[in-house]
């Protein structure tokens, strides 16, 4: 299994939600309100009057055949509007109790 750690602007909550529920990814915990910066230009997402937009995050654990479609699906959202951002971190699950 892997996990699948999602970090995206907060105006592509729903898009990202829309997306794990095309994918059948039925389980994910939702952070709101996910300060930082992207590494590749990004501006920072602060909630500050300076830097006034905020990220979220989504992370899912999923099977491992799972993750090229969930990886694929995540590019085709950076590339609509890669302005906005939206990246996906992996690494792998040891053990689920």
């Amino acid at each position: 299994m892997k996990s699948v750690f999602i970090v995206y602007n907060q105006a592509n909550t729903e898009r990202v939600e829309y997306m794990l529920d095309t994918l059948g990814v039925r389980g994910f915990t939702f952070f709101e309100q996910v300060q930082g910066r992207g590494t590749n230009g990004g501006e920072p997402r602060r909630g500050t009057h300076a830097w006034p937009e905020m990220n979220s995050a989504m992370m899912c654990v999923v099977e491992d055949e799972k993750v090229p479609e969930l990886l694929e699906a995540v590019q085709k959202l950076d590339l609509r509007n890669p302005v906005v951002g939206v990246k996906a971190f992996v690494w792998n699950i040891e053990q689920v109790v």
